[in-house]
């Protein structure tokens, strides 16, 4: 298969690698929230996750070939027979898919990892990729840890994946080490020195240890690959992964320099940045390139004199590319349905009728607490309300009392989806403390709560404040998250969504036979 000399392929693994980073797991409704988002955006493969891992990935991984159309999806497999059949039987609805083999080949690897020689390292990955293309036409091989990996032995273990069936040869910067001409002569060694390189696309794969994973992909696309791995925000494990949105806006921009294209829906970046980092909580630096708040700020006032002159005296990329609006003052507590629908669409997000009318009535809520209304807070009330747990519980008053010296008092009254109404008082070392006492003790659940952060989604006196928590319970970690003006009540609703999360999952079936059984550890990948 020639690749395309003009096209390169966006291969966004955020569901697999970057949902590896810590704090970035996702709920199967959260992934297939995420792999919809990234069909709209135009990527041509999704890895959905890696099958064997679990009998929840697993799961996540078959949603995704059932219900989302468009790209290629694609399962992560070792080299091993049981991970293969696995993932294919979890893609097999999925009218294009893919399945990603991988087999680490550094020498370091080979000695402390597997305990294997060379030969055995490519017989093995010979017969992975004959066993998966035996269950599927599109077979990925990517040598874990290339980088490291000798060159003369990264050439055979190439060439003998091709000619076993390999349509595509992953090369992966496991640990961020290489630099970019190292990295570009690797590239440019196996293009010499494979016999059947032209019968498959070569990919890259690149981690940010060293903060060059966008730098080493472009200069890998300059030497000839023409499929890059890389994930929303550049989530992913340790330092992240190459950043989708940068790397896609380095080859639109400098479009003149790399001669090359994507199939990506650039304005849709913005909003899926944005959803990605609601549901992994993770959030956006303010610096962030491409889709941080400063990427398009101008303080300095020289700066200011050249962009009323001209955008691009100091600007490479206009904010409409990527899928921000220029202008940041938006509706009040006047305007209309229709109004507010058109602006939601503006901002990327699109909103069933049942969803906008919710949406639309916090909007009229919010509108008439607060002096000022920017994007940022619409797009806070889309992602709440697409992104928030339902259910069983939901808080009906908060009241709070407190003084300096003492300590502070909170009263809730919750009420269940079977009809009860609890109420519950507490005291606590603040209004904090002692309201998630009194949701405890109302919901009778008692959590351990590892971190808790907050910080405002807007700018002003009024801003809406996001509060997020981390918790563990039954020895399993879980997350919530809320946004009101109010940050003792977003505190709550955070607690909240975590206890109706927990109380949910006791009420599966699946609960507590999540993870199947496996004798050997699972390694994960690239």
């Amino acid at each position: 298969m020639a690749p395309n000399p003009d096209r390169v392929l966006i291969f966004d693994t955020t569901l697999r690698d970057g949902e590896q980073s810590p704090g970035c797991s996702m709920t199967q409704p959260e992934k297939l929230r995420v792999a919809r988002a990234l069909a709209e955006l135009g990527v041509d493969i999704i890895e959905a996750g890696f099958p064997a891992a679990s009998r929840g990935d697993w799961d996540a991984v078959n949603a995704v070939a059932r219900e989302v159309s468009g790209p290629i999806i694609c399962g992560l497999a070792r080299c091993a027979r049981e991970d293969i059949e696995l993932a294919a039987k979890a893609l097999r609805e999925a009218p294009r898919h893919r399945i990603h083999v991988f087999l680490a080949t550094s020498a370091i690897h080979r000695q402390y990892k597997l305990n294997m020689a060379q030969d055995e390292i490519i017989r093995r990955a010979v017969e992975s990729v004959k066993m998966a293309r035996d269950l599927c036409e599109d077979v990925e091989f990517s040598p874990e840890d290339a980088s490291r990996t000798e060159l003369d032995f990264l050439a055979q273990v190439v060439e003998a994946v091709i000619d076993a069936g390999a349509s595509t040869v992953n090369i992966p910067d496991t640990v961020g080490y290489t630099v970019p001409d190292e990295f570009g002569e690797l590239f440019r060694y196996l293009r010499k020195n494979v016999r059947n390189i032209d019968k498959a696309r070569l990919s890259v794969h690149c981690h940010d240890d060293l903060g060059m994973a966008v730098a080493n992909s472009l200069t890998a696309v300059v030497a000839g690959a023409r499929q890059i791995e890389c994930t929303i925000n550049g989530i992913g494990e340790r330092a992240g992964n190459c950043s989708l949105e940068e790397v896609v806006m380095a080859l639109k921009t400098r479009a003149q320099f790399f001669n090359l294209s994507t199939g990506v829906t650039t304005n849709r970046l913005y909003p899926t940045s944005r959803l990605v980092a609601s549901i992994t909580g993770q959030p956006i630096p303010r610096n962030k390139a491409v889709i941080g708040e400063n990427a398009f700020a101008h303080e300095a006032g020289i700066h200011q004199h050249g962009m009323l002159k001209h955008h691009s005296t100091y600007e490479i990329m206009r904010p409409e590319d990527v899928g921000l609006s220029r202008s940041s003052l938006v509706l009040g507590k006047h305007s209309g349905r229709h109004a507010f629908r058109e602006r939601v669409r503006e901002l990327g997000f699109e909103l069933d009728d049942l969803e906008l009318n919710r949406v639309f009535e916090e909007f009229k809520a919010l509108a008439d607490r607060k002096k000022e209304l920017f994007d940022g807070d619409i797009e806070a009330l889309v992602l709440r309300a697409a992104g928030s747990a339902h259910g069983p519980w939901s808080l009906q008053t908060l009241d709070i009392a407190a003084r300096s010296g003492t300590q502070a008092t909170a009263t809730v009254k919750l009420q269940h989806a079977d009809g009860r109404v609890v109420e519950r008082q507490a005291d606590g070392d603040g209004p904090v403390d002692a309201t998630y006492k009194a949701i405890e003790q109302a919901t009778g659940i008692a959590v351990t709560v590892r971190k808790f952060e907050v910080h405002a989604v807007t700018i002003g006196e009024d801003a809406q404040g996001e509060a997020v928590v981390y918790a563990e319970f039954g020895g399993r970690s879980y997350r919530g998250a809320s946004i009101s003006t109010n940050i003792i009540e977003a505190s709550g609703k955070a607690l909240l969504e975590v206890i109706n999360r927990i109380e949910l999952s006791q009420k599966s079936p699946r609960a507590g036979a999540e993870r199947r059984t496996d004798p050997q550890p699972v390694i994960r990948g690239n």
